[in-house]
């Protein structure tokens, strides 16, 4: 799996012309995932982001997480975070989770933060969403679970 996290002062998704999450301060993460992908890399991405230490401390360095700031995390999936565009110029997605598994790791994700008495938003699967954020700092993060390979 695969997230781009970035620290926000706020950030909300539209569908349609109306708001469907916004947050206050916290992080938004465009969530991918991957052709082999499972419930694993799910439970180490949420506790991976929940918690990463990007958020400052009293005197200015990053050495809070998202836990320790009581923040909210607005989550938007996003299959293109796998695009492959090394031939030609038209993206490959064939690295990207088929949908039904990729909306179920989605879904899992989101409770999985839930659980760590987070505020969570969210978009809508696989719909056309409008995405605006102010990110704090800035500070985008991209963190990636291990391929088999690495482990």
């Amino acid at each position: 799996m695969r997230a781009i996290v970035q620290r926000v002062r706020r950030a909300s998704v539209e569908i349609s012309g109306e708001v469907a999450g916004q947050i206050g301060s916290g992080l938004l993460i465009l969530l991918g995932a991957r052709e082999g992908d499972t419930s694993a890399e799910t439970r180490y991405l949420a506790d991976k982001i929940a918690n990463l230490r990007i958020f400052e401390d009293k005197i200015g360095k990053m050495n809070r997480s998202l836990i320790d700031v009581v923040g909210a995390a607005l989550v938007i999936s996003q299959f293109t975070l796998y695009a492959d565009t090394r031939k030609g110029r038209r993206p490959s997605f064939n690295l990207a989770l088929e949908p039904t598994g990729a909306e179920k790791l989605y879904e899992e994700f989101i409770t999985l933060l839930a659980d760590e008495g987070l505020q969570v938003e969210t978009g809508q699967f696989g719909a056309k969403m409008l995405v605006s954020l102010e990110n704090d700092g800035p500070v985008t993060i991209i963190v990636d679970t291990p391929t088999p390979e690495q482990s």
